[in-house]
């Protein structure tokens, strides 16, 4: 069975860096009818958090993206890595290195110096087993990988790139166990896959390198590597990396600020993936659309208006009981039948749900108003407003075309000077709905009361 898996580690919020990661494996497991893996890589145990835990599964279920099976945690898999490890010393495929900062960074700026690639020299490479253990009964020491080599390469099998080769002569020693006798991402990350069974894994070109160590360690220790798809980065606006040391959003921030987990999905999905139907769609609806093989390996950019353009579209397609449940908790006490009005009127004019509070007017005439929209009101005057209200009662009934064709003559005012005016004083902004459905909406006593109330403030 297809198997995908998510590892973030809980050191953080997720942010969208993380998201697209989910998301693909996700998309990835439900087209193939396989599984997808939830796996927290937890072993840096200073800086895992428990709160970042639920918040990383509170943020997945909030954005449709269920796992199989209860959550998995890298730390549980502990006495394994060492065992790891431990084979690959004997095999002469991992060593202790004793080489101080100081030592590491002379080397680099003397590779630097002479045009070659700032890897590591090797130097303790060449200790022998009892050597390194005498030493290390004195000294602080990192496990290094013995991944370089004079000849021979390493194969990754990418889904989407075909056969990567890389030449072992171009490769590191990398570090993977620090001198605080933590592992570092790769061979946990490897081991892991293996234990819980992860056929394929979606990530980043940025990972590549990492690829061909984890395929060469996994074959070491007689293992199968997972396929993997390694896509193009997700870059922000400005070109670097998109990550949460470079400002991306949090899943949280984005909740906080009104977005709709349809949203999100819809924007993250399409990046490298353009051949996704136009029509709003769930994660679920995506999943069934979704190719691997059309993944671009190119980056792509991130787009906060983007998203906010199908957060739009998202609001306006929603039925008005959907939209009156998003509405209900910022107009507490408006009856159902008057609430489901209201999202109907406003419904076309809104970006994010927290925009209909721009149209507060229309259901309290005592909600405050722009500075703005207050200064449209002075200048057209009492008299204008006067007149317009003596031609409303006139009518007595609420018909829009009837009333400013009436106005007109009276006031002498036309196009603009006539309707923003009116637009202002009865819902307290300078756009929105069309000024038939307002009317509509107000009603005979709610057009003249509103009308009253901005007669008296100039007065």
């Amino acid at each position: 069975m297809i198997t995908t898996r998510f590892a973030p580690s809980p050191t953080g919020l997720l942010h969208l860096g993380n998201v697209r990661t989910a998301l693909l494996n996700w998309l990835y497991a439900r087209k193939h009818g396989g599984r997808f893996l939830l796996r927290f890589e937890d072993t840096d145990r200073s800086r895992s958090q428990s709160e970042f835990i639920a918040g990383i599964e509170e943020d997945l279920r909030w954005l449709g993206l269920d796992w199989d099976g209860d959550a998995l945690f890298q730390s549980a898999h502990a006495a394994s890595h060492r065992k790891a490890l431990e084979k690959l010393a004997e095999r002469n495929l991992a060593y202790r290195c004793f080489c101080s900062e100081s030592q590491l960074s002379l080397d680099r700026k003397l590779a630097a110096s002479r045009g070659q690639p700032p890897r590591y020299t090797g130097r303790c490479r060449q200790l022998s087993g009892a050597e390194s253990e005498t030493i290390a009964e004195r000294e602080r020491f990192v496990w290094r990988l013995a991944a370089h080599g004079d000849d021979g390469g390493i194969t990754v099998i990418d889904q989407l790139r075909g056969e990567v080769h890389f030449a072992r002569a171009d490769l590191d020693d990398p570090v993977i166990v620090r001198s605080d006798g933590t592992f570092t991402f790769l061979l946990p990350n490897a081991m892991d896959d293996v234990m819980d069974g992860v056929t394929h894994v979606l990530r980043g070109d940025d990972h590549l390198t990492n690829s061909a160590y984890q395929v060469w360690m996994l074959e070491s220790l007689d293992h199968a590597a997972p396929v993997y798809l390694h896509h193009g980065l997700l870059l922000g606006q400005d070109g670097a990396k998109l990550s949460k040391r470079t400002g991306s959003h949090s899943v949280a921030e984005l909740r906080q600020a009104g977005l709709r987990p349809e949203a999100l999905i819809q924007t993250m999905a399409r990046l490298g993936h353009p051949n996704l139907p136009d029509e709003l769609a769930d994660a679920a609806a995506i999943a069934g659309h979704f190719d691997a093989v059309h993944l671009s390996t190119a980056h792509v950019r991130w787009s906060d208006d983007e998203m906010w353009r199908w957060h739009a579209r998202m609001l306006h397609g929603m039925d008005g009981q959907g939209l009156s449940s998003l509405l209900r908790p910022m107009f507490p006490g408006m009856q159902e039948n008057r609430l489901l009005e209201f999202a109907s009127l406003v419904q076309g004019n809104l970006e994010r749900v927290e925009d209909a509070h721009t149209f507060a007017r229309l259901v309290d005439h005592q909600a405050a108003m722009a500075d703005e929209v207050l200064v449209v009101i002075r200048e057209a005057g009492t008299e204008f407003f006067a007149q317009a209200l003596r031609a409303w009662e006139d009518m007595g009934a609420p018909d829009w075309q009837a009333w400013v064709e009436a106005l007109k003559k009276t006031s002498g005012r036309k196009g603009r000077q006539l309707f923003l005016p009116l637009r202002a004083a009865l819902t307290g902004c300078l756009h929105g709905p069309e000024m038939a459905r307002v009317v509509d909406f107000l009603g005979v006593d709610g057009v003249s009361g509103r009308l009253h109330q901005v007669i008296e403030r100039e007065l």
